[in-house]
């Protein structure tokens, strides 16, 4: 195998940089498309307008190849548009930012940049970037526990577009394959349709920036809205292998968004832990082809873990410890949670009380966790079924240890050290099981679009009578994001929604009301509610609630005292197990 070999030389300034259609953020035009058809209401759409890349120039035939990553990005302009790939940290060009923060402010400012999350503040990410003062702009669909983040903006200090998770996605891709829009069921009834989600604020909290309403159309009966291609001036991304001809291989979740940035943008920068001569790749094997692929550097900063979940932290346990009112509660809900997954069903599992469900099927029964970030069959280091059976049962240390070491030696053991490269939604790492699978995030949420999941169990901030879901954001207080909870809900007639949370918030007031104060998630969209209290049946297509099972000792009063929506009781009121 021939060596390889790293050029020094840079790339020419002088060549025209090649032509794809592109679509900016932030600039109000004045084309105008033709009236849209939405419930008998016309709706104007105004596109962005064009403008000038501010990509750096390229050469076909010149080497890919540059000695580090300060070289790749020194001609990267300020007011770029940069789309970074990753998902948590997982996949995320470390390397690249850390050589773009190097730059400084003076130097490289004013960046509009465009990524399913921003890192994680001390972490590593675009926070970075955003603490240095050197981006502008945000397109995310997902701040979570970024709170550095969440005081900039809500302080008026940085702008932040929110757009869902698959829709995010699904921009890129359209923009990468030259398709200028789409209509999506995702956001439909939402401040997302409107655009009321402030973009930009000022100190006292007045909103200074909104985002655009969108255009709807019904096809079939159904609503949708015109989402427009997202496309940027430079894309950094992170991958396992890359040859010298840029074709690029991602190992498990790391190409959630790796590809589909590559092929949205002008220019693409990628930081590859192994870089191999041409032809040392496999075709079957390549991921992101080398057209799409402009400059190859090595990456030489860590990879980071947000959130590692390990077996030995299921083997530690409680110690013996009694467990508290809330964690009874949650165990409950997450119990009752699992009867809704059936063998063989395909389920998504919200983040924080879903992901208890498959803790507490029976052991005949399998089903296929699918994670919005691009897996389909998982299983949580912390919640495995005979981690949970063994903790709650309190065994003794080395009867568990023992017992723990003899699972995961049996034929369902895959992937057993947990990697950085293996993430869940919730940022956690996971393991995958046998027949698993993984792909990027245009895949994913075309399964989920598509009404391939037979159940999505997410958590909420409230649910009406007629099934509305918030769970996304409290005006002025909670920015966090959507994440893939709209896309999630956006097909409610393929894919059963399950709501799993507490009957009350933390301030005592009910959760499950006859119309939602908050931001909508969707409307009109779940079927089951799932509490420490009770069970509730949505009758979707009249509004009517129905209570169908009580916790045990649990009496209806209690629950009406605690609702703040009407309801009906079953003729026959089953106790929760």
């Amino acid at each position: 195998m021939a060596a390889l070999r790293i050029t020094t030389a840079s790339l020419s300034h002088k060549a025209i940089t090649a032509c794809r259609p592109r679509l900016y953020l932030g600039v109000r035009g004045t084309v105008r498309s033709g009236p849209a058809i939405s419930r008998g209401h016309q709706h104007s759409y105004t596109t962005t307008a064009p403008k000038l890349s501010l990509a750096p120039k390229t050469e076909r035939g010149g080497s890919k190849i540059f000695p580090d990553a300060d070289a790749a990005v020194a001609d990267i302009q300020s007011g770029s548009t940069i789309l970074s790939s990753g998902f948590g940290l997982c996949g995320v060009a470390e390397t690249l930012i850390n050589a773009m923060h190097r730059r400084g402010a003076d130097s490289l400012h004013s960046l509009t940049a465009v990524s399913n999350n921003a890192g994680a503040a001390g972490k590593g990410g675009l926070s970075t970037l955003s603490q240095n003062g050197q981006l502008t702009r945000l397109v995310l669909s997902y701040l979570g526990n970024n709170k550095a983040l969440e005081r900039k903006y809500l302080s008026g200090n940085i702008a932040i577009e929110l757009c869902p998770q698959g829709t995010l996605a699904e921009r890129l891709r359209a923009g990468g394959a030259g398709i200028p829009a789409f209509f999506t069921p995702t956001g439909v009834h939402t401040y997302i349709q409107e655009g009321k989600i402030p973009v930009r604020m000022d100190e006292s909290g007045k909103v200074l920036e909104s985002g655009k309403p969108r255009e709807t159309r019904d096809f079939n009966g159904k609503t949708y809205l015109m989402e427009t291609a997202l496309t940027g001036d430079v894309a950094i991304v992170r991958a396992w292998k890359a040859d010298e001809a840029g074709n690029c291989v991602f190992r498990y979740t790391t190409k959630a968004f790796g590809p589909i940035m590559a092929k949205a943008a002008t220019l693409t920068i990628v930081e590859a832990e192994n870089i191999v001569p041409v032809g040392s790749i496999d075709p079957n094997d390549v991921d992101l082809p080398g057209i799409f692929v402009d400059r190859v550097v090595p990456a030489t900063d860590e990879k980071h873990v947000e959130i590692k979940k390990l077996r030995e932290d299921a083997d530690r346990g409680p110690s013996g410890s009694t467990k508290d009112e809330a964690q009874i509660q949650r165990e409950r809900i997450g119990r009752r949670a699992a009867k809704e997954l059936k063998q063989g069903y395909y389920v998504n599992l919200g983040v924080g009380i879903p992901t208890l469900a498959p803790s507490f099927l029976p052991k005949d029964v399998k089903v296929w966790v699918q994670s919005e970030n691009g897996i389909l069959g998982m299983v949580s280091e912390m919640h495995l079924g005979m981690i949970q059976l063994l903790t709650q049962n309190r065994v003794r240390i080395r009867q568990r240890k023992r017992l723990i070491r003899k699972y995961f030696t049996s034929k369902d053991r895959h992937l057993s050290h947990p990697t950085s490269d293996i993430i869940n939604a919730g940022k956690e790492t996971v393991t995958l099981i046998p027949g698993a699978a993984t792909f990027d995030s245009t895949e994913s949420f075309g399964m989920i679009r598509g009404g391939h999941v037979d159940v999505s169990i997410l958590g909420a901030l409230q649910v009406s009578a007629n099934g509305d879901l918030a769970n996304y954001m409290i005006p002025g207080k909670v920015f966090k994001g959507m994440g893939g909870a709209m896309d999630l809900i956006s097909n409610p007639g393929q894919t059963k929604i399950v709501v799993a949370t507490s009957h009350v918030a933390k301030d005592g007031s009910p959760k499950i009301v006859q119309k939602c104060s908050l931001p909508l998630t969707g409307a009109n969209v779940v079927s089951t509610i799932i509490t420490d209290l009770c069970v509730f049946q949505v009758n979707r297509a009249t509004g009517e609630l129905t209570l169908t099972e009580l916790a045990p000792g649990v009496e209806v009063e209690e629950v009406r005292a605690k609702t703040g929506a009407k309801f009906t009781v079953a003729e026959q009121l089953d106790i929760m197990e």
